[in-house]
């Protein structure tokens, strides 16, 4: 076994829903970043890369019949290099990294492309098929760009309540406030703000041709406790959840060059980092912002490290509750996670996340000259994934670019 090294790292900005990118079809918003990635190490042949891995958790629409082979093609890669769509929700992206590593550790790839796209703007609306022919009945259209849909009657009733409803019970079950979620919600927006205004995402995000969009369209840099809990609860009368506590629909795509530590010369670039420890976990459906718990503690024992040596930590904000509940259980002090700003203020295109908050977590690393770093999500139907990095570059000033 070897180790898998991230190389490089890339990503659209994420727009809003019915905004700045949904104009955009996902396998284009796809392409765009294989084609960045692969621009920024010219001395890499793409005909070298081994595979392909893309996240994507709806793949009802133009994403459809696996985007990532669609992106990779579109992209302008050789026609001899393959490419793979896996799905695990809102982990798809942070999943396609833990395949792309699988892959070089056993040596079944050298070189490995990874990441993820999502555009909930442009997720289409379905129609069951009928049982039989000319059905006197109404047929509902159903939209598939977030949580159940077509469920299986044999589905217990609690397993299947919405993702915001589930959150409502784990605030419930935890005794978080809604003045603790939305004073996490506008710290998010805060420092995505300032991470942007000092330059840190500047390296990692590609303008999307024929848009306008510079950088996260969801950041509110005004946004405070106060006015966040003006708004109405969205799930319960007098529940705690708001559209200004949990992350926004999205549209993005991200990428990640991974490889072994001799494909260095064939890149044409030093690692960045180490992929050293995963873990993965699940619980009941309805808890499912809590599994991210247990897949940390599995990730950081594969890692052979503890909680103390953890300098940064990128946790996906799909609710502001499920973040605290986490980082409550982890006692993790809270200035080292989502140092850059997360998922609440950047948005949450659901395959692409998990490669973000990984590159993210890389370029954060490298920033601070902190050695060790876990990057976590939570997943619909009660799974969660973390994996743990170690920073290659560990020098006090650090860098706030992956480029070497």
């Amino acid at each position: 076994m070897t180790s898998a090294y991230l190389y490089d790292f890339v990503r659209t900005p994420f727009g809003r829903y019915g905004g700045g990118l949904s104009g955009v079809r996902p396998d284009d918003l796809a392409a765009h970043v294989l084609t960045t990635l692969r621009e920024r190490s010219p001395d890499l042949d793409p005909a070298a890369v081994d595979d392909v891995v893309l996240g994507n958790a709806n793949g009802a629409g133009e994403d459809n019949r696996d985007v990532a082979r669609m992106a990779a093609l579109l992209a302008g890669f050789p026609v001899t290099v393959p490419g793979v769509t896996v799905n695990r929700l809102c982990g798809s992206g942070l999943q396609a990294v833990v395949d792309a590593a699988r892959a070089v550790e056993t040596g079944d790839g050298d070189v490995v492309v990874a990441g993820g796209v999502e555009s909930m703007s442009r997720a289409p609306w379905v129609l069951p098929k009928p049982e039989r022919a000319f059905p006197p009945a109404d047929t509902t259209a159903v939209s598939t760009t977030l949580g159940w849909r077509l469920v299986n009657p044999r589905m217990p009733a609690e397993w299947t309540v919405s993702l915001g409803e589930g959150n409502e019970q784990l605030a419930e079950r935890s005794g978080i406030t809604r003045e603790r979620q939305d004073v996490f919600a506008a710290l998010s927006h805060q420092r995505a703000d300032a991470a942007w205004a000092a330059g840190h995402y500047d390296d990692q995000v590609t303008v999307v041709p024929g848009t306008e969009l510079l950088r996260d369209e969801s950041i509110r840099a005004t946004t405070t406790p106060e006015l966040l809990a003006q708004l109405i609860p969205a799930f319960r009368p007098a529940g705690s959840i708001t559209a200004g506590n949990a992350s926004p629909l999205s549209d993005g795509a991200s990428a990640l060059l991974l490889g072994s530590a001799e494909a260095a010369g064939r890149i044409g670039r030093s690692p960045v980092a180490r992929i050293a420890g995963r873990g993965l976990s699940a619980l009941e459906p309805q808890f499912f912002g809590y599994a991210p718990v247990e897949a940390a503690r599995r990730a950081l024992v594969r890692a052979g490290i503890g909680w103390s040596d953890v300098g940064a930590v990128e946790l996906n904000e799909a609710f502001a509750v499920q973040s605290l509940a986490c980082l409550d259980a982890w006692e993790v002090d809270p200035g080292i996670v989502n140092q850059w700003g997360g998922a609440i203020a950047l948005g949450h295109p659901l395959g692409a996340s998990g490669g973000r908050v990984l590159g993210t977590l890389a370029a954060v690393l490298r920033a601070t000259g902190q050695r060790w770093g876990l990057a976590a999500v939570c997943i619909g139907v009660g799974q969660g994934l973390a994996v743990v990095v170690e920073n290659l570059d560990t020098s006090p000033a650090g860098s706030a670019v992956l480029r070497p």
